[in-house]
């Protein structure tokens, strides 16, 4: 803001001298003209500086090449003044100049050292919290089944929750889905849109080895984060300072990762493969798996000089699924109560999910403290789901054996659509000693085609289901044929304000900073409009960090704001029934859903036996309105398509993260809470109701070495509630038994050349820096844990929920070398 009020100024000034001139020196005067470049201390041109002939003012400043030329008159001496923030100034005087004159100048950057605040590791002032990056390294080589360290590490977080291994999507406090954002640097990401179930699922978007930093916030969050109403998720990809690369390989995939830097260039490259045949295998359906995920990143930056970065991130995604079921056998029910049902199977599912990104960015670094990015990035995605499959089925009661329902059914899908997101993102930051603000302004251009159909016939007993007596229907049919062509325009702007209070020592009359209490107060706003629903949002934001003067170890947070899940495109189907055929159309009519966040947070810092920990606690409520219901079937979220519902979220979130063993961190969380919703008349709860939830990941050493290291993860969830398909979440009067999982994993290094010379650094004319070997167990205890059901359908039109069980136990093995 300085420079640019002194930029104002400059022009004001100079108006004024050209003015004072035009009267004093009527005829021209006996005048001369200075002309020459400004650089820096690496002889790159400095745009933009300053410069000024004193007292005449007269003002001109350098352009792109660092150029400049200005008139003044003549006098016995002259002062020429170059200036420009964030350097030091010069000053040169001119001795009776005349004609014209040429001037070079070199400036250097000014390292003049102002307030200094020196903070512990990892003080959370903010809505969001900086995850640990030695924490994702430590995640990503412990037991894990998708392979998505950044998200098997947020799962483990107080207040998310995840019901299913298979799947890297999570629930943030009784958030959908598709209410969390993600953003790589920068920009917003997507994920496919029509998987349906965490088989499915491929690799995420972000890939852990090219991670620098990982932000997360459960709400509350910053203005320059988009319109979702439960989380936030910013990941910024590193530069490697040098060469390096590592390789890893598993029995469920494989990874490689390669970056190397010159002074002005870098290049980081990801590939991954995931590959989980052997682990499906073993569930309760048998048949032929054949999934395929294949994955590749690139990230380049290019410098010319400290104030120019052009960078590129490029990613494509290639994920299939097929699947020829052959048989399935599923016991269930209680000790005296036990059931049984066989399946066999004819036909088969083919899935693809191809995805491409990429995204340019222009950065500008006027200062080291002011910066404006342009950024231009494509979302690409090509889906097809479609599948075939007739399963003839029993289910008996095992104890009498008694037949309670014999039939056929019928699933036929076709599902197509093709989804492309073009967008444009000017973003200014600058820094201040007190003050960091930030604006951006983003234009989304939206294009979605969707071609869908999908019904399913049932026949028990030799009847159709459901049986009328004269008419043949399908329990299920649904046809979309849509087309979305939109225009987004967003934008923020938001500061954080970092001040002190109190810290007077009375006694030595001076102030004590020991003894200051420090706040952090960052308030914005956001606004978007939309240009397929005509609808604008406002959404203001603030949040307050206190760091009490009496004790520097604690500190307390507040957040409100108000937060719109703007709809996108499954918020957007509205489906309409007639003659038992369902259609889904666009409702131009739909609002975004809307969520005020209130929450107050208490965070303490502590040592027992020299191990450092930290204690946090959140106290949260979310007033909902605008709601667009939906129903969770596995990891595909179906909407209403209309705004029906109002409702609430409330809970508490407690971590305990520290060293539990020297030199390694470990976390603990708890979280209860509470859901509800109005829905039609009804009081029902959100379909992610889940009202407590423990989750741990904990590291220790074998004792006498470290380099035998042991990782545990824990997750016990309470159930989620549900309902008969194709029915309204009004009616989920179940609820699915707790989800309980543990995961522990050994890796051994092998080889270190690390810390070979006692000074930290590694030996170069060895080849390899790290070799590590793991195993890891799966589900250790072999607990069943239900993902869905599978409903049988008799005659009479009686239904029974025969539960899809997830995987059971398995071991992996996997070796992973660094270079």
């Amino acid at each position: 803001m300085r420079r640019i009020i002194y930029i104002i100024i400059s022009i004001v000034c100079c108006f004024h001298s050209v003015m004072a001139e035009a009267q004093t020196h009527p005829e021209g005067g006996n005048t001369f003209t200075l002309s020459g470049r400004v650089t820096d201390e690496n002889q790159d041109p400095l745009e933009l500086a300053t410069v000024t002939i004193l007292p005449q003012m007269k003002v001109a400043f350098t352009n792109l090449k660092g150029n400049y030329s200005l008139s003044g008159v003549s006098a016995d001496s002259v002062v020429v003044r170059f200036s420009m923030v964030g350097y030091k100034t010069k000053t040169r005087v001119l001795r009776r100049p005349k004609g014209k004159l040429t001037l070079q100048v070199q400036m250097f950057a000014d390292n003049r050292i102002g307030e200094v605040v020196v903070t512990e590791k990892r003080r959370q002032t903010g809505s969001t919290e900086m995850l640990d990056k030695e924490d994702l390294k430590t995640v990503q080589r412990s037991a894990s089944i998708t392979g998505n360290a950044v998200e098997d590490m947020i799962q483990t977080q107080a207040g998310v929750s995840t019901h299913s291994e298979l799947s890297s999507q999570y629930n943030v406090r009784g958030g959908a889905f598709d209410e969390n954002s993600v953003y790589i640097n920068n920009v917003e990401v997507y994920r496919p849109f029509l998987v349906r179930n965490g088989q499915q699922e491929g690799l995420s978007v972000i890939n852990p080895d090219m991670v620098e930093s990982v932000g997360f916030s459960t709400g509350g969050y910053e203005a320059k984060y988009g319109d979702k109403m439960s989380s936030a998720l910013d990941i910024k990809y590193r530069r490697p300072e040098k060469f390096e690369a590592n390789v890893m390989a598993s029995l469920l995939g494989a990874s490689g990762f390669v970056g190397f830097s010159t002074k002005k260039f870098s290049w980081s490259n990801g590939l991954r493969y995931k590959r989980t045949s052997s682990l499906l295998g073993k569930m309760d359906t048998k048949g032929e798996y054949d999934p395929s995920f294949l994955d590749y990143q690139t990230y380049m930056v290019y410098s010319p000089n400290k104030r120019w970065d052009i960078s590129f991130l490029g990613n494509i995604s290639e994920n299939h699924y097929n699947f020829t079921p052959e048989n399935r056998e599923t016991t269930f029910g209680t000790q005296d109560n036990v059931k049984s049902l066989r399946i066999y199977f004819d036909g088969q599912e083919k899935d693809l999910f191809r995805t491409f990104f990429g995204t340019l960015g222009i950065t500008r670094k006027f200062t080291e403290k002011t910066k404006l990015s342009l950024m231009g990035s494509a979302f690409s995605t090509k889906e097809q789901e479609t599948y075939d499959i007739q399963g003839q089925y029993w289910l008996d009661q095992t104890e009498t054996s008694e037949n309670l329902g014999v039939g056929t059914y019928f699933e036929h899908t076709r599902n197509y659509l093709k989804a492309r997101v073009l967008s444009t993102k000017l973003m200014l930051e600058h820094k201040s000693r007190k003050h960091e603000f930030l604006a951006g302004l983003t234009l989304k251009k939206e294009h979605i085609e969707e071609k869908s159909r999908e019904y399913e016939y049932r026949d028990s007993s030799g009847y159709s289901v459901p049986h009328t007596g004269h008419d043949l229907h399908m329990i299920y049919t649904l046809s979309a044929n849509n087309v979305l062509d939109a225009t987004r325009i967003e934008a923020f702007m938001q500061d954080s304000y970092r001040f002190t209070s109190g810290g007077w020592d009375a006694e030595k009359n001076e102030r004590d900073e020991n003894r200051m209490t420090l706040y952090t107060l960052n308030y914005g706003v956001r606004f978007a409009n939309w240009s397929f629903n005509k609808e604008s949002i406002v959404s203001p934001r603030v949040s307050l960090s206190i760091v009490p003067g009496k004790n520097h170890d604690v500190t307390y947070r507040f957040a409100a704001g108000l937060y719109y899940q703007a709809p996108f495109y499954k918020e957007l189907r509205d489906t309409s029934t007639v003659d038992g055929v369902t259609t889904a159309l666009l409702n131009e009519n739909i609002k975004s859903q809307r969520s005020i966040h209130l929450i107050a947070a208490y965070d303490r810092r502590f040592r027992v036996s020299e191990k450092r920990y930290r204690f946090s606690a959140e106290l949260y409520y979310k007033a909902l309105s605008n709601l667009v219901p939906y129903s969770v079937s596995n990891v595909k979220v179906v909407y209403y398509g209309t705004n029906e519902a109002s409702g609430h979220t409330a809970g508490l979130d407690l971590k305990l993260y520290g060293e539990f063993v020297p030199g390694t961190d470990s976390w603990l969380s708890f979280s209860v809470m509470n859901t509800g919703m109005k829905l039609h008349g009804k009081s029902v709860p959100l379909p992610t109701d889940q009202r407590y939830a423990v989750n741990l990941f904990f590291t220790d050493y074998f004792p006498g070495t470290q380099r035998l290291k042991m990782a545990l993860k824990l997750a016990f969830a309470d159930g989620l509630p549900f309902a008969a398909p194709h029915r309204g979440v009004e009616d989920n009067n179940f609820r699915a038994p707790a989800y309980k999982r543990a995961d522990i994993g050994m890796s051994y290094r092998l080889y270190d050349n690390e810390r070979k010379d006692g000074k930290g650094k590694r030996d170069k004319k060895k080849a390899f820096r790290n070799i590590w070997l793991g195993v890891d167990c799966l589900n250790l205890f072999g607990i069943n844990n239900v993902n869905s059901y599978y409903w049988v359908t008799d005659v009479s039109n009686h239904q029974y929920a025969v539960p899809n069980y997830l995987t059971g136990r398995q071991i992996n093995a996997k070796v992973q070398i660094e270079f």
